[in-house]
């Protein structure tokens, strides 16, 4: 558990860099927003996405009971009750540490993340391109249920413990992300949206929790370099996956199967849900008040 802890931390004001921190983490939540908008565009708007994404979704051929079975329970196990109460003992503990702009805040970004999932999944317009006549599922709700709420948990539990929730989250948020393509629930372009909806809406958060402080004397905590190197390693490894059977669909065509479709959608899943923890976990560290009274 130390190992995943954070890294020494220094004494400074609103994290050391005053309003410059704080357009740092809203300028973030543009560019997620824009990445969202992208993503629409490229894999719902236009026809080669949407054939790319629809037959990566079609092209999951998974047979291993095991595997089966972990995708299951995942499934069944994401409901509302369970994320509910997950979000309110979020928001519990933030106020047991007193830190009431951290609960908020962690409220915040699961309630705005969940809502606009829901908004753009409703009024979005998907054009019949690939010939399947399939509603519109942009972007993923179950994916953003479970980003939101591990976002929460990483944002108000204490330094010591981040790293490991990190880790764990991104686990879990994997395992749906790739269960909903499995169902055929959703297209990857689904749930690599909804991360960056969630991402957007949790740099928003910060950005209230950084201008709320700016001033007050706080402490710097820096991620942990292993937390990162993880993530910066499976995500590497992941863009390689990708990468090379995006090389096989449009250069050896007749080996392009449903199941490296497939492996191309799930790895650009698993590349985004590694770089969206990593860049929370960023974004999350520093907003920790020093001890003994504050100044004016």
């Amino acid at each position: 558990m130390t190992a995943l802890a954070a890294r020494p931390a220094e004494t400074t004001r609103a994290g050391g860099r005053g309003f410059s921190h704080v357009l740092a983490h809203f300028l973030i939540a543009v560019l997620a927003l824009a990445a969202v908008a992208g993503i629409y565009y490229l894999a719902v708007r236009t026809r080669p996405g949407q054939l790319i994404d629809t037959r990566a979704m079609n092209g999951a051929d998974v047979s291993h009971p095991r595997a089966v079975e972990i995708m299951q329970r995942a499934l069944n196990g994401t409901t509302l009750v369970s994320l509910v109460g997950i979000c309110l003992a979020a928001a519990a503990i933030g106020f047991v540490r007193k830190r009431a702009d951290l609960a908020i805040a962690a409220a915040l970004l699961v309630l705005g993340s969940n809502a606009t999932t829901r908004l753009l999944k409703t009024y979005l317009i998907r054009p019949d391109l690939d010939g399947t006549t399939m509603p519109n599922s942009f972007p993923s709700g179950h994916t953003t249920a479970a980003a939101s709420v591990a976002f929460a948990l990483i944002l108000v539990l204490p330094f010591a413990i981040r790293g490991t929730v990190a880790l764990l989250g991104a686990a879990y948020v994997t395992i749906i992300a790739v269960a909903t393509v499995w169902a055929a629930w959703h297209r990857p372009s689904d749930t690599i949206a909804a991360l960056f909806v969630v991402l957007a809406w949790s740099a928003l958060a910060t950005t209230f929790v950084r201008a709320w402080r700016v001033g007050v004397l706080g402490v710097t905590a820096r991620p942990n370099r292993f937390v990162m190197t993880i993530f910066a390693i499976g995500g590497a490894l992941s863009t390689v996956v990708a990468l090379g059977g995006l090389a096989v669909i449009a250069f050896v065509p007749t080996l392009s199967s449903g199941r490296v479709y497939f492996a191309v959608g799930i790895a650009a899943v698993t590349t985004i849900v590694a770089g969206t923890f990593a860049i929370w976990v960023r974004l999350a560290a520093g907003d920790r008040p020093a001890p003994g009274p504050q100044p004016a």
